[in-house]
C-alpha cells in the first residue's frame, strides 16, 4: 500500500512520494552501502548521528578567535548559533508544507543503516544539512577558514544522510541551498549589533569579548 492510499484511506491529504526524482540514485547509494565494509558503515553511521558536535566546536573557535577581531566580526560570531536557529526554523517550515514522505515508506524494500522514522517525521529538507550548511556559510563570512573546514565537513554530512538511508540526494541539496542562501544574509545583518559589542567590550562582558593583553 502507498503512503497516497494511506493518505486518503485514512482521510488526510497523502504525504508527498520524492521517490520519483531521484529514487534510483538513492538506491544506488544505499545499495552500496549494503555491500560496504562494516567499518565504514560504522564511521559514517557515528558521522551522521553526532558530526553535527563539530560545528559547535567552530563556532566556539570562531567566538574565540573574534576576540582579537573588530566589534562587527565579533557581532558576527556571536550571531552564528542565533543564525543557524533561524535557519533551521525555515527549514521546518518547509517540511510541513511539503510533507515528503521518507524514502524508506516510499521504497520500502531499500536498504537503510538507521531505522526508518515515524510517519509524520518529514523528509524535506534535510535538518541535518540545513544546520550543517547554514553553520558553515554563516562561518565562511567571519573566518575564510574555518568556512572552509565547515563546508567540507557539511557535504561529508549531506552525503552521510543519503548513505544512511535517511534522505533522498534532493532532500540534502534543498537544505544546503536554504543554509547557504539564508544564513549568510542573516549573518551579515548581524553586524548591526557591532555598536553594542563595542560597548559591551567596555563592561562586565569585556573579558568575554576581548583577548585580554
Amino acid at each position: 500500500m502507498t503512503a497516497t492510499t494511506i493518505g486518503l484511506a485514512a482521510g488526510t491529504a497523502p504525504a508527498f512520494d520524492g521517490s520519483g526524482i531521484d529514487g534510483s540514485l538513492y538506491t544506488d547509494v544505499t545499495e552500496e552501502a549494503r555491500h560496504a565494509p562494516a567499518l565504514l558503515n560504522d564511521v559514517i553511521s557515528a558521522w551522521t548521528s553526532y558530526g553535527l558536535a563539530l560545528f559547535a566546536v567552530l563556532m566556539l573557535v570562531a567566538w574565540w578567535r573574534a576576540r582579537r577581531q573588530d566589534a562587527p566580526v565579533m557581532a558576527r560570531a556571536l550571531a552564528v548559533p542565533v543564525v543557524v536557529v533561524a535557519v533551521f526554523g525555515v527549514d521546518m517550515v518547509l517540511k510541513s508544507l511539503v510533507q515528503e514522505d521518507r524514502p524508506c515508506r516510499s521504497l520500502p524494500g531499500s536498504f537503510t543503516l538507521e531505522s526508518c522514522p515515524a510517519p509524520g517525521d518529514w523528509s524535506f529538507p534535510s535538518n541535518h544539512s540545513v544546520i550543517a550548511f547554514s553553520a558553515a556559510a554563516a562561518l565562511w563570512m567571519i573566518d575564510r577558514r574555518l568556512g572552509a573546514v565547515g563546508l567540507l565537513a557539511a557535504v561529508a554530512m549531506g552525503f552521510s544522510r543519503v548513505w544512511v538511508g535517511a534522505h533522498y540526494p534532493h532532500d540534502v541539496l534543498a537544505g544546503a541551498l536554504v543554509g547557504i542562501v539564508l544564513a549568510p544574509i542573516l549573518t551579515l545583518l548581524a553586524t548591526r549589533a557591532a555598536p553594542w559589542v563595542a560597548r559591551a567590550r567596555s563592561g562586565p562582558l569585556r573579558p568575554l569579548l576581548t583577548a585580554t593583553a
